[in-house]
């Protein structure tokens, strides 16, 4: 455990430095922000590049894992769905907003960080492929569900269009293209490229800590403890657990893939969460939920770890 407590606890102590950073007045808000931007346009689409065009394309994409990870994505989506539409009875909006939240996972900003640090570059790829699946697959969904309840019949396909366009304006996608495409052409890197590249990947986890701890600055726990809940459960238990349960079925060729797509299940929620609830109304309630999942996790993502390391999925 102790060994385990080295691995997550500086991840959550460069968060609390963010997090005072910001609360004390040493920086902005808006400081914080373009720190952000910093990581989204330049730090991950660096790494996403690197672990793409330095290795073979078919070495790269596991069909098994991104069956699994997508499966089980999937599944945590509609669970939380069904629970919030039925047994709480919440509005569509609201439904799809705990949804998202309980499928999408914050894979560029906390995930990396933890699992370059446990299983080493294969943790590129990885992300790799989750950032595939969240941008494809379970955020236009939990979107075009979202906006199903808006009383209008096409808003929900206009929902889904909208997101997929979205990817052309995603640095991560531009990364992962161009990667795909110095794979496949077989084009070599200069040496100072990788150093680059090397360097911008390097800054990208302890800087997207010290946003993510920042950016927790202001948010509060309010009401709809419930619905809190059902996401945080969603979230750090519910969704690992299914995408572990679809490994099981689907093994992928590395293990240590396969650890590293539960690790990634396993964080909280994109950063953005609260941002993309603002056309819903729901930011107060998702900013609520982010802080609270973004606390319980210091205790799920150990418990994790530990599992992960007493327990091979394969």
């Amino acid at each position: 455990m102790l060994a385990i407590l080295s691995i997550t606890a500086p991840i959550f102590v460069l968060m609390a430095i963010g997090y005072v950073a910001i609360r004390s007045g040493l920086l902005s808000k808006s400081d914080n922000q373009a720190l952000g931007r910093f990581v989204l346009y330049f730090c991950i689409p660096a790494l996403l590049f690197r672990a793409f065009a330095e290795r073979r394309l078919g070495d790269v994409f596991d069909g098994s894992y991104l069956v699994a990870y997508g499966a089980g994505s999937l599944l945590a989506l509609a669970v939380v769905l069904l629970l919030a539409r039925l047994w709480r009875g919440n509005s569509k909006a609201m439904s799809g907003m705990q949804a998202m939240g309980a499928c999408s996972s914050n894979s560029a900003f906390i995930g990396y960080p933890i699992a370059a640090q446990v299983f080493g570059p294969v943790a590129g790829v990885a992300l790799a492929l989750c950032t595939l699946i969240e941008n494809l697959i379970t955020i236009p969904c939990a979107l075009a569900y979202a906006e199903g309840g808006s009383g209008q019949s096409q808003r929900w396909q206009q929902a889904l269009v909208q997101s997929l366009r979205g990817l052309a304006r995603n640095p991560m996608i531009y990364g992962i293209s161009a990667g795909i495409l110095f794979s496949a052409l077989a084009i070599p890197l200069p040496a100072f490229v990788t150093s680059t590249l090397s360097l911008l990947a390097s800054a990208s986890s302890p800087v997207a800590l010290f946003v993510i701890g920042g950016s927790l600055v202001g948010l509060q726990l309010g009401g709809q403890r419930t619905d809190i809940g059902i996401v945080v459960f969603g979230k750090l238990l519910l969704h690992p657990l299914a995408v572990a349960g679809a490994l099981w079925l689907l093994p992928v060729t590395d293990p240590l893939l396969a650890k590293a797509a539960v690790v990634y299940a396993a964080v909280p929620m994109l950063s953005i969460y609260a941002v993309l609830a603002q056309r819903h109304g729901q930011q107060g309630f998702c900013a609520a939920t982010l802080l609270a999942t973004t606390v319980v996790s210091f205790v799920t993502i150990s418990g994790w770890l530990w599992w992960l390391g007493a327990s091979p999925l394969r």
